[in-house]
């Protein structure tokens, strides 16, 4: 019962990164390009440190990779790590179901 509630822990930490909305939007805009982090305050409508603040727990999971060309950081979409997190999150979900 202890492996299911650390489960349970860290899939509640998993969907709530996944349930702002704000981080959405971001990943959908990753998905499309890589951008850097003040284009993703731009095309989202977020202050930079806002937007360097959502980015920054999206890349702490392991779901954004992250590059630095001089003063400018750019972000793109980690498509593997979400679908593997994903995807762990879903079998544990349906295993509840099904027990």
């Amino acid at each position: 019962m202890a492996e299911e509630e650390a489960q349970i822990a860290r899939f509640a930490r998993v969907f709530e990164v996944l349930g702002n909305r704000t981080r959405l939007r971001i990943l959908r805009a990753l998905a499309r390009e890589e951008l850097c982090v003040c284009d993703v305050a731009q095309v989202l409508d977020l202050s930079i440190a806002g937007a360097s603040h959502q980015l920054r727990a999206l890349h702490d999971r392991g779901w954004l990779h992250m590059r630095n060309d001089g003063k400018m950081v750019y972000y793109r979409l980690s498509p593997d790590a979400l679908r593997q997190v994903l995807q762990e999150g879903r079998i544990f979900l349906e295993e509840g179901i099904a027990s």
